[in-house]
């Protein structure tokens, strides 16, 4: 589906900024055509052009007349996501945040952060599953307190022994796990939180504008994510409960988790990548709260000449020294 501008026929795309559907062409809002032309997945229902995509590509751009196009068929169905979070943050404003976060360092290569290649970065809907549990913890464990004092010319050591019981009843609502083989797990587990209460039901004109794909896997098969995450923030409240012991020893832990339910979501992000001395750099922007994610290339040239800078400078140093020591 490609959604026109009921004004000039223009592509209408959704706004970050404007949080609305707007036509770049004639500047018009909310003036999508409500009917929407069917999409292929190999040609464009715009200018009738090839369109090369892989097996997950749900919303793309066409390279021949530059339209946003939305796959029918990877929207609907079985593969039509349940909620959205809309992007907040633009292209420039994405732009913007790389320089903020970046611009300091002074030996990343001059094209870096150039506008050309700044340029290129792409907007992207990643898919997620959202795992809702109810966990109950019953945790039985064995506490000392040390106490250690001194009298005279002699130390006294007193051992108290305790024994610790917590049943915990935790509820957890939308544990993330990103849905896409080509994005890195741990980068997207980094660009967390998301703000969940800005989720809306989902409607596929927020895709318009921008890439998008549908599920890599199940839910079924990337549940063990999800669960090792409840796991561990479940361990980190119990441990929160339990303070001012010398040792803690464990004797009973049981955790039970039951699912309440999933949900197939689409999270956005803004991609830049960049390339050097044969090396792909890969950033993530969270498109909703500015968060950055990547490491900055180094540019040999540019360390070269700061070292050839300071190897000046300290000579020149040393010449000042020896010539007031000889006037001395």
């Amino acid at each position: 589906m490609i959604f026109t501008c009921r004004n000039c026929g223009g592509n209408v795309v959704f706004s970050p900024e404007k949080q609305k559907m707007y036509c770049p062409y004639c500047e018009g809002e909310d003036c999508e055509e409500s009917t929407v032309k069917p999409t292929t997945v190999t040609q464009c229902s715009n200018c009738g052009g090839e369109i090369q995509i892989n097996e997950y590509t749900s919303s793309s751009k066409c390279s021949y007349c530059g339209q946003h196009i939305v796959f029918d068929e990877r929207v609907t169905g079985a593969y039509e996501p349940q909620l959205i979070l809309p992007f907040k943050i633009g292209k420039e404003d994405a732009k913007k945040l790389m320089r903020d976060t970046f611009s300091k360092k002074i030996f990343a290569p001059d094209s870096f952060l150039s506008e050309v290649k700044l340029n290129s970065m792409e907007g992207m809907y990643v898919p997620f599953w959202l795992y809702d549990y109810d966990t109950n913890y019953d945790y039985e464990g064995k506490g000392t307190k040390v106490r250690v004092w001194r009298s005279g010319n002699t130390e006294y050591t007193e051992t108290s022994y305790y024994t610790i019981q917590r049943n915990m009843d935790v509820a957890f609502d939308k544990v993330p796990v990103d849905a896409s083989f080509a994005l890195n797990d741990e980068i997207m587990d980094l660009m967390e939180p998301y703000k969940y209460g800005e989720l809306i039901d989902f409607s596929p004109k927020y895709m318009s504008g921008f890439f998008g794909e549908i599920y890599n896997d199940t839910a079924d098969n990337l549940e063990s994510r999800a669960k090792q995450k409840a796991e561990n923030d479940a361990e980190g409240l119990l441990k929160s409960s339990i303070s001012g012991y010398t040792t803690v020893t464990p004797i009973r832990k049981n955790l039970r988790m039951q699912k309440k339910g999933t949900h197939y979501t689409l999270f956005p992000v803004w991609l830049y990548m960049y390339t050097y001395r044969g090396k792909t750099y890969r950033y993530h922007v969270n498109g909703q709260t500015g968060k950055v994610i990547g490491t900055v290339p180094v540019s040999v040239a540019k360390v070269c000449a700061y070292g050839a800078t300071l190897a000046a400078s300290f000579a020149t140093i040393g010449l000042l020294v020896r010539t007031i020591l000889e006037i001395l």
